[in-house]
């Protein structure tokens, strides 16, 4: 394998070409998001300093994905839950019958029946556009049809002032106000366990660098996190938490006020997401993770059609009958083998949702008492060593000794500017099979994010604030 080929270090300019990342490793979780299982499976961690829209979609396309800062890339082999990495056509969705009603009973809160009747009677529809409106269910259409912005006047006005706007994911008291009564109430959580601390670690201040990108269509895309934030009669009552990549809408959370759960905001958040996708020409709408076992998932399952990501050759599925019928059968579903395996055993179908405290899983604490961690060791049948576990779709030890790395980009606080890889004064004593060595635990990043993505790599091992 060939390494990227620098030979001198890149000066600051270089800067924004980079992704700057620091490596935690692969470990064994202390619970899971789902199922709430303790030593619930491994996954690999790293922290993001900073992130390019288009690495972090490369990332998301290899089975990543990240909470606040935090990077993960769980190991559905050996996992209680294992989460695969779905995405929808938005160009080829069509709203079903219960899609469909649910953003028509929300229009008709907000309008009411005397605006709808005097609209109906000041703008009448010629008879085309009736027919084509009762045959089809033009989603964009549809989604905006309540918003302030596009009603059409004279008076009455409609029963409620609606408004979506997409805002910087920066922190306020109004949207806090929102998280602490969606946790609490909707999500159930003790409020010992809600903060202003963990809404703003984990659902503002990404590290996605915003900016935006002509696609080519010519349509402007916005990049970065974003919040969708949906008011009614000027209240804030809903937020849509979103990654806005080269090629797609990720939805990270969504969060809502409970005095509207009636109006079932959950599905007409998804639905705008989707619309979202269509119209500014992003095509892909990412829902998240999709966990076979838990009940609460297989909402995101009734958007169609969906692709499931193989863990192993990283290459997209339709999520048919098929599909879904293997995972079914085992625990851990390889699509590209069509075959299916036992893996850790499942816990039964739980209702629990995740928290943004821990949306996939709590890293691993480590414990001060040595007679814990030996009960762990024999505890945990993977190894602790990302290199020799059985993470799918990741290059092998020996892969990984073969590679060039000398030309890697590092940033320490003892070194002004960047620093290559071949220049630390260990690199060259170490080898990749030293467990615990500078230079393994850059070899697993490396593998980890895939040894064709070192060139856009900065290994920030830099004092972050806070930490």
């Amino acid at each position: 394998m060939e390494g990227p080929g620098l030979q001198t270090p890149p000066d600051d300019a270089a800067a924004a070409r980079y992704s700057f990342l620091f490596p935690i490793g692969y470990s064994n979780s202390s619970e899971c998001g789902y199922c709430r299982r303790t030593r619930s499976g491994f996954s690999y961690y790293a922290i993001a300093t900073s992130l390019t829209p288009a690495f972090y979609q490369k990332l998301v396309d290899r089975c990543w994905r990240r909470s606040g800062t935090l990077l993960y890339r769980p190991n559905q082999r050996h996992s209680c839950c294992p989460h695969y990495t779905l995405r929808l056509d938005s160009t080829q969705f069509r709203p079903t019958k219960d899609q469909r009603q649910a953003v028509n009973r929300f229009n008709h809160h907000i309008l009411g029946d005397t605006y709808a009747r005097e609209a109906a009677r000041l703008h009448p529809r010629t008879r085309a556009e009736a027919r084509r409106r009762h045959n089809v269910f033009d989603l964009l259409e549809r989604v905006h049809e309540s918003e302030a912005g596009v009603l059409k006047g004279p008076p009455p006005a409609p029963d409620h002032a609606f408004t979506v706007t997409l805002e910087p994911d920066t922190f306020t008291e109004e949207k806090y106000a929102i998280f602490e009564n969606y946790q609490r109430l909707v999500h159930r959580e003790p409020p010992d366990k809600i903060s202003r601390h963990g809404f703003k670690r984990f659902l503002c201040n990404s590290p996605l660098e915003r900016g935006s990108l002509a696609g080519p269509d010519g349509r402007e895309r916005r990049l970065g996190s974003f919040h969708q934030c949906y008011r009614i009669d000027g209240q804030l009552v809903a937020i849509g938490v979103l990654d806005l990549l080269p090629d797609c809408v990720s939805a990270v959370y969504f969060l809502y006020h409970e005095s509207i759960h009636w109006l079932n905001p959950g599905k007409l958040g998804a639905l705008r997401e989707i619309a979202l996708a269509r119209e500014e020409g992003y095509r892909w709408w990412y829902p998240g993770y999709y966990v076979h076992n838990c009940a609460k998932m297989r909402y995101k399952i009734e958007y169609k059609p969906q692709y499931v990501l193989d863990p192993e050759d990283l290459n997209w599925y339709l999520l048919d009958k098929e599909a879904l019928a293997l995972f079914d059968k085992g625990h851990y579903v390889c699509l590209s083998r069509k075959g299916v395996t036992e893996g850790a055993t499942a816990p039964e179908s739980t209702s629990h949702p995740p928290s943004p405290e821990a949306p996939l899983s709590t890293p691993p604490q480590h414990s001060s008492n040595s007679d814990d961690e030996d009960q762990d060791e024999e505890e945990d049948e993977e190894t602790s060593f990302l290199l020799t576990s059985s993470m799918p779709g990741i290059p092998t030890l020996a892969e990984m000794e073969a590679l060039d790395m000398d030309g890697l980009v590092l940033r320490s606080d003892f070194a002004e500017g960047f620093v290559l890889a071949s220049h630390l004064v260990v690199w060259e004593s170490e080898s990749v099979g030293q467990v615990g060595t500078l230079k393994s635990r850059v070899a697993e990043l490396i593998a980890a994010v895939g040894p064709d993505l070192m060139g856009e790599v900065c290994i920030d091992f830099r004092k972050r604030v806070g930490a």
